[in-house]
């Protein structure tokens, strides 16, 4: 596990399983959201999102969490050695947004650039969401069938299976370590 790329739709708590995962495994973690968007949530320019993309992807160990576009979305899961898809059910990753949106009024959400507009990115958030399931969603799900072979793949599907795979990550890393 040197290059993960952890993803899925929105709401999932694929920037805390990220940050998390980096702690564990000494990874450095590369949140897509704090790399396309300034403070306050402006967008940068697309070239030079494209360009810190490759160059993450360059160097030998890094997660990168998040979406940030379709065209270097494919880019990371073909780089990445170890794939992370976040899963749950609509109605969870529904909530989840809900959750997010209220408490992002006293406390910023985890990997959201500063200033971020709660009420904006939440509302788009809820877009998204249909979206993701019913176009790309079915993508991820073919794609980690294809990449099991090739790849480390992680498909989790409710948040008890998050706690399981922190369990796991630690026990391999801990066999690592004292081996």
């Amino acid at each position: 596990m040197k290059k993960v790329a952890v993803f899925g739709n929105a709401g999932g708590g694929k920037s805390t399983l990220s940050k998390r995962l980096s702690q564990i495994t000494d990874l450095p973690l590369h949140i897509l959201d704090k790399i396309k968007y300034q403070s306050g949530g402006t967008e940068v320019p697309h070239e030079d999102y494209r360009r810190v993309h490759q160059q993450i992807l360059a160097t030998d160990r890094w997660i990168i969490d998040g979406f940030g576009c379709m065209e270097t979305l494919w880019l990371r899961l073909n780089e990445a050695d170890t794939l992370i898809f976040v899963d749950l059910p609509l109605y969870v990753h529904g909530w989840l947004v809900t959750k997010r949106f209220i408490t992002g009024y006293f406390k910023p959400p985890s990997g959201w650039p500063d200033n971020s507009p709660i009420l904006r990115s939440s509302l788009n958030s809820y877009r998204v969401l249909w979206l993701c399931h019913k176009y790309l969603t079915p993508k991820y799900r073919e794609y980690i069938e294809q990449a099991q072979s090739m790849k480390n793949v992680y498909h989790i599907r409710s948040t008890k299976e998050i706690s399981q795979f922190f369990e796991l990550i630690k026990c391999q890393t801990n066999l690592k370590d004292g081996a």
